[in-house]
């Protein structure tokens, strides 16, 4: 799926990605400052989180509860230096729990993720769009 949006067309493009049926692990890939965080924090909204949410650039995760009794896990892993790191946190506990996991900077933890995951990729365009193209 490609989609060409601006920031006020987030929310719509929030509910196409959900609705496309992504698989629960998604990768959000792109240059910093890009709108990563930006499209997660709606994604949360639009899975139901009634909760503020915020980078967890400090904390690596962040969790929110949805009404359905599930919880979403945003990890940002931008900081970490090993894969190591990701393990001492119990990254292997999230990413097998059934859960929504948005995960920034997942190339950091390459060889911890699982197969069945979905890529979501933005690039910034020179008019200020996003482009986002989701594998």
């Amino acid at each position: 799926m490609n989609i060409i949006f601006s920031l006020d067309q987030i929310q719509e493009t929030a509910q196409q990605i959900l609705d496309s049926n992504p698989k629960k692990i998604i990768l959000f890939n792109g240059e910093m400052g890009v709108g990563k965080t930006t499209l997660i924090k709606q994604l949360c909204k639009s899975l139901g989180v009634k909760d503020a949410t915020s980078s967890p650039t400090f904390s690596l995760v962040n969790e929110y509860e949805i009404p359905n009794g599930k919880k979403v896990y945003h990890f940002d892993f931008y900081r970490i230096k090993q894969e190591t790191e990701a393990l001492d946190m119990g990254v292997d506990d999230y990413l097998y729990s059934g859960n929504w996991c948005f995960i920034e900077w997942s190339e950091k933890i390459e060889n911890l993720l699982p197969e069945e995951t979905s890529t979501i990729t933005i690039e910034l365009l020179a008019d200020g769009k996003r482009e986002l193209k989701l594998v």
